[in-house]
């Protein structure tokens, strides 16, 4: 079992809203692609030809930072409010995808491109699937 799940098991009060799992996958999700799309911003501005990366930096530091906001909000489960929830997780969904699409564009030439936007697609899927539960 996850921390994650783990911390989420003990509430003291079952807060209910969101399958279990997927609040799981979602959180860690969300975790993973901020410290990903933070290191392979950082690989990009070490690249020799990081003035083509600009854009693909951005996206990065972006997601990452939507993605790490997503993850804490998702983490406090008392007293959350649906509609902050939903706005936060289609934002996160979006910020997934373009950054996603973005690295995917640089995946051949760029190792850690590649591995990001893999973690984008995960984190975007697990978004919505926590979005349909809302829905």
């Amino acid at each position: 079992m996850s921390r994650v799940a783990e911390m989420l098991k003990s509430y003291p009060k079952n807060l209910g809203g969101f399958d279990q799992a997927k609040l799981v996958e979602c959180i860690e999700a969300c975790f993973d692609c901020a410290q990903v799309c933070t290191a392979c911003a950082d690989a990009c501005l070490a690249e020799e030809m990081v003035a083509d990366l600009v854009h693909c930096i951005r996206t990065d530091l972006d997601c990452a930072e939507i993605c790490a906001t997503t993850g804490m909000v998702l983490s406090r489960r008392t007293g959350s409010d649906a509609s902050v929830t939903e706005a936060l997780l289609e934002a996160c969904r979006v910020a997934c995808r373009v950054c996603g699409n973005e690295c995917a564009s640089h995946a051949d030439m760029h190792e850690h491109c590649r591995i990001c936007a893999e973690a984008c697609h995960r984190c975007e899927v697990a978004c919505a699937a926590l979005l349909s539960e809302l829905g």
